[in-house]
C-alpha cells in the first residue's frame, strides 16, 4: 500500500522528507553540492543541505558521507579544515569543512 501526500492549504505538494533509493536522492542533491563547490567558499555538508532544504537519503548515517566521499573522489571538493559543529550535537564535535576545486567550477559552468 502506498501513501499519498496531502497538499498544503495553498495547493503545493511538499517534497518527501526522505528519498526511496540512493541514486534518486543523489540526482537531487548532487547539483546543489556542485553549485556550492563552484562558489569557492568553504562549506560543510550540513550547511549546504540545510540552506537548500535537501531531503534525507534512505540511510542518513551512511549516505551523506558516501556522497561527500564521491564528490571528493571525483575531484569536485577538497578538505579545507575543521570547524565547530554548525548543527546541534551532544558532544560539540568537529566537522570537516570542504572547498570546491576548478573541476567543480567547470562542471557548474557546463
Amino acid at each position: 500500500m502506498t501513501s499519498t501526500v496531502q497538499p498544503t492549504l495553498d495547493g503545493n505538494v511538499p517534497a518527501p522528507a526522505q528519498s526511496a533509493d540512493y541514486e534518486t536522492w543523489l540526482a537531487v542533491v548532487w547539483p546543489v553540492f556542485i553549485a556550492a563547490a563552484a562558489t569557492g567558499k568553504v562549506f560543510t555538508c550540513y550547511s549546504v543541505a540545510d540552506a537548500a532544504k535537501l531531503p534525507n537519503p534512505p540511510s542518513p548515517q551512511a549516505h551523506w558521507g558516501r556522497m561527500i566521499h564521491q564528490l571528493r573522489g571525483d575531484g569536485y571538493i577538497r578538505p579545507a579544515g575543521w570547524a565547530a559543529s554548525d548543527r546541534p550535537t551532544t558532544r560539540h564535535s568537529g566537522v570537516r569543512t570542504w572547498k570546491g576545486t576548478a573541476a567543480a567550477r567547470r562542471e557548474a559552468a557546463a
